[in-house]
């Protein structure tokens, strides 16, 4: 299993002085353990905003995530997707509760929007997906979270899987550190020396073909004001790499979607870029 496979360990201090140094971390609670996904329960996704005060917005935003992208979007020429994206050294691999977070605290990688420049704080994952496409969900959807450092501004790459015969390679290039993860409790956390972004390989297509609007976090505080882009292409990931996925976050069946939000006649766009 490697050398993960017993180190299930609180991050090094010398990562937490990273952290300290890197741009502010993503407005997503840390502990998760405060509400859940089940619709039956008073800390279900329908009373998260009675949960606490601040987070008050789960009920009454109302450009609130994740919604359906449907036939109804505008087309639009926003331009391909302006990523720089390297290789960060300090890295941890967290169960948050409810879901498993990758926080990158090395600050090497960034989206530019409007020439606001987004930098890459985390990436987490929910099953099934949250975001739909013509009212279909899939089997997995990851989180690309960039955070301005001074103002907080939040913009989010989702992308969408289905189960198929092709690995995903982010998934595969942090196997060890997941299976470290098997069974492990809210908190538990191991080190993840480096960590590559370009492995999710946003090239191509997938910088052209693209849904974006303004939207909100999808767990509390469920702050709005976030812009999202969600990638039209569908990609492929591998059944046991998801049972791997929710095995490390040991939270039981169910998943980890916010049930769809009004649109709210929102203007959602669709990229479909041209060079002429």
């Amino acid at each position: 299993m490697g050398k993960f496979s017993a180190k299930v360990f609180i991050c090094s201090l010398f990562a937490a002085l990273v952290l300290l140094s890197s741009p502010a971390r993503s407005q997503e609670v840390e502990d998760e353990t405060e509400f859940n996904y089940d619709e039956n329960s008073d800390r279900g996704p329908s009373q998260w905003g009675n949960i606490k005060p601040e987070w008050r917005t789960c009920k009454t935003g109302r450009m609130q995530s994740p919604i359906d992208l449907n036939k109804k979007v505008q087309l639009a020429k926003l331009g391909p997707l302006n990523l720089n994206y390297n290789p960060s050294n300090y890295n941890t691999l967290k169960n948050k509760g409810h879901s498993i977070e990758l926080g990158i605290l090395q600050p090497t990688s960034s989206l530019q929007i409007n020439g606001t420049s987004y930098i890459l704080d985390n990436i987490h994952w929910h099953t099934p997906s949250e975001h739909t496409i013509n009212g279909k969900r899939f089997d997995l959807e990851l989180h690309l979270v960039h955070q301005t450092p001074i103002t907080n501004q939040i913009a989010v790459i989702g992308i969408l899987y289905k189960i198929g015969t092709r690995s995903d390679p982010v998934l595969l290039s942090l196997g060890e550190p997941l299976e470290a993860l098997n069974g492990s409790s809210a908190g538990a956390s191991v080190s993840v020396p480096a960590f590559d972004p370009r492995v999710v390989d946003i090239t191509g297509n997938d910088t052209k073909l693209y849904y974006r609007y303004m939207g909100s976090l999808t767990t509390p505080p469920c702050t709005e004001g976030v812009i999202w882009t969600v990638l039209e292409k569908i990609r492929s990931v591998k059944r046991e790499q998801i049972v791997t996925l929710n095995n490390a976050v040991n939270d039981g069946p169910g998943g980890n979607a916010r049930p769809i939000q009004p649109t709210n006649n929102r203007r959602v766009q669709f990229n479909k870029y041209t060079p002429y």
